[in-house]
Order: C-alpha cells, then sequence, then structure tokens
C-alpha cells in the first residue's frame, strides 16, 4: 500500500469554508467507492480573516506546509472590508501561484442539462471547453502581493505585464498536450491563441512562441483570436471553441465570462498546476453575505476536488485516483440530468448541504 498522499487545505474566508467542507465530504465518498486510500488533509489558516486576527495573511511556516504536500486545496481568500492600506485585499493565494510557478490556470466550462442556460441558442446546451490561463506573469506580475508596482508618489502608478519565454514554451505545450488529451476522449482537440498581438510586443512574442510549438503537435488544429474578438465570440458562438490559451489577465475576465454562459461562477472549477505542485479551488470569491447560511452553491469546489484527483492519479500512477475523480464529475452530470440538483445560486430550492447530501447519494 503506497503511503497517504496529504492534501494542504486553506479553507480561507466566506463561503470558503463551506464549500471546501462540502468538497473533501464528496472526495473522501468517491475515493471509499473506488477502494482508493484516503487522503491526509493538513489544515492551514490563511485570508484575510486570519489577516484581521494576527496582522498575517498566512500563518507561519504555512507556505513551506503547502509547498511539502502532495496537493493544495483552498476554498476562497478575501473580505471586500479587510484592505491592506494601498486599498488593495488580502491576497496569499496569489503569492502561492508565484512562489511555486502554477503557470497552468485549467478553468473548465461545460453545460449541464437543466442548469441555467444564457443563450437562447440550442447549441449552448453542448458548451464544453477549456480556458487555460497563465496565471504566474502577464499583468498579475504587478499585483500588489508581490510588491512590483511602480508606485510614483500620489501622481501615478506602472504596472508591468510580463511574458518570459520560458514560461510560455511550458504554457502552451501544456495547451497542446490538454488538446491532445481532449481530442481521445472525443472532444474537438483544437487550440486557440488568444492575444492582442495586433497591439502589444508581448502579446505578438506570445503568440511567437505559440507558432514556433504548434509543428510538434501536428494532430492539433489551432486558431487564434483577439482577445476582445475572444470575448464576443465567447457569446456569439462558444461551441466554437475547445482549449483557448491565454495570458493572466485575460484569462481572468474570459473565464468568468464564460461562466457565465453555463450558469455561475458556482460551476467554475480550477486547477493551477506547475512543474512541481498544483493548486485547486473554485473560481468564485468568498461571498461573505451568504457564509455559514446554507445557501452557497459548492458544485465549483466539488468540480475542483475532481480535478485534484485528476492531478494526483497523475502524479502518483494511482489509477484509482482518476476513477474517484470521473465518479464525481459523472455524478453532477447524472444530477443534473435526472433534475436532482436545484442549487440556490440557480433560483433552486437546495443549499450547500443538500447539494452535497445528492451527490454523496449519486456516488
Amino acid at each position: 500500500m503506497p503511503d497517504k498522499l496529504r492534501v494542504a487545505v486553506i479553507k480561507g474566508d466566506g463561503i470558503g469554508i463551506d464549500v471546501t467542507e462540502a468538497a473533501l465530504a464528496v472526495v473522501d465518498a468517491a475515493l471509499s467507492k473506488t477502494g482508493a486510500a484516503s487522503l491526509v488533509y493538513e489544515q492551514i489558516q490563511s485570508g484575510a480573516g486570519y489577516f484581521r486576527e494576527t496582522g498575517r495573511d498566512i500563518e507561519p511556516g504555512g507556505e513551506e506546509r503547502a509547498g511539502e504536500a502532495d496537493a493544495i486545496f483552498l476554498g476562497a481568500i478575501g473580505l471586500p472590508s479587510v484592505r491592506h492600506g494601498d486599498g488593495t485585499e488580502i491576497s496569499p493565494h496569489l503569492r502561492l501561484r508565484d512562489r511555486f510557478q502554477l503557470y497552468a490556470g485549467v478553468r473548465p466550462v461545460r453545460a449541464y442539462p437543466n442548469a441555467p442556460q444564457r443563450l437562447a441558442d440550442p447549441r449552448a446546451a453542448g458548451i464544453d471547453m477549456v480556458i487555460l490561463r497563465e496565471s504566474t506573469e502577464g499583468l498579475f506580475y504587478s499585483a500588489a502581493a508581490h510588491g512590483r508596482s511602480d508606485v510614483r508618489g500620489d501622481e501615478e502608478v506602472r504596472d508591468t505585464l510580463r511574458i518570459t519565454r520560458a514560461t510560455t514554451e511550458k504554457l502552451h505545450h501544456f495547451g497542446f498536450r490538454l488538446a491532445q488529451r481532449r481530442r481521445l476522449r472525443g472532444k474537438p482537440g483544437k487550440l486557440t491563441c488568444v492575444d492582442k498581438a495586433n497591439v502589444f510586443t508581448s502579446m505578438a512574442f506570445f503568440r511567437k512562441i505559440f507558432d514556433e510549438i504548434a509543428p510538434e503537435y501536428p494532430g492539433v488544429q489551432t486558431g487564434y483570436n483577439y482577445v476582445d474578438a475572444q470575448a464576443l465570440d465567447l457569446v456569439r458562438q462558444p461551441w466554437a471553441f475547445d482549449v483557448m490559451v491565454m495570458e493572466n489577465m485575460f484569462g481572468d475576465i474570459l473565464s468568468d465570462l464564460a461562466g457565465g454562459l453555463v450558469g455561475g461562477m458556482g460551476m467554475a472549477a480550477c486547477a493551477e498546476i506547475g512543474d512541481h505542485h498544483g493548486l485547486f479551488q473554485p473560481a468564485h470569491g468568498s461571498a461573505p453575505d451568504i457564509m455559514g447560511q446554507d445557501k452557497a452553491n459548492p458544485l465549483a469546489a466539488i468540480l475542483s476536488g475532481a480535478l485534484m484527483l485528476d492531478y494526483l492519479a497523475e502524479k502518483s500512477g494511482q489509477a484509482s485516483l482518476a476513477q474517484a475523480g470521473q465518479l464525481i464529475d459523472d455524478a453532477v452530470k447524472d444530477g443534473f440530468e435526472a433534475n436532482r440538483l436545484r442549487p440556490i445560486e440557480f433560483g433552486g430550492d437546495m443549499g450547500t448541504r443538500a447539494v452535497t447530501e445528492t451527490l454523496l447519494g449519486f456516488l
């Protein structure tokens, strides 16, 4: 029996606490169903609430402990009422991305039966795509958490958009491999480079590297879109896309837009993967106005748990972990098809606990 895998758990703030507990309960049930070894969870205190109490955004040694684990699971970070002196919110998760070079931000976007569909076109029912967001540089290189902004008194602030060859090559290779895997599962297997290469030298460089790498993957169809046109196309014809790779800020914006097409941020799962570490979290915020009220939609966190199991399966070579992840994906799909998942977020009658218990029943 292999050693048990360890997961660093940061519940964070607001509904992060609620949805993390839901996700881990479903992960545990799926692992039990497949006969896989249970995971060892190690709690780390971090977030705006912790900052308000201690003046620190993560407990002493917390970053190091997170890096020693086999994966990191994060609920949500931030409280609008708790900010640094410069007006920015508490963001230790951005530092974790930077420290562990979690360059590949994977944001699946999938429509489910009986979930809200914001587009009238019947083809919207088949939306199934992935936004691949570079997560360590781009415009977020100058995020306040990193202290890299050029602040010139009270008159001007300059932030740097950084694109490096080393990171961009890894990102594009990740994107092409992801498209290959999706093609094997019956998806289109197309990779679209989303940039603003017509205006910014950095974005032309991003596209140049994409073009250099593309010949290594002759079976993957490629495409291009400027980010403003991509925003239009995500509303006009999202079914025309499979995997889209893009700079950090572009991905931050477009992944929220795409999430809105398939119900809302309560469905927005996220994996942030580097060469040696992986962090998994719902892409929504902490929603402190509904924390502890059994109203939060836990599905984004639960689907992030499935992504974590896929990652751990690849990392450890334990196929049963991937089987457990697939069980979770299937349970969510089956639950919507049977109209037995009706989150309050979508105008339904089911809170966090009811959604979680329903999925446990499907498992």
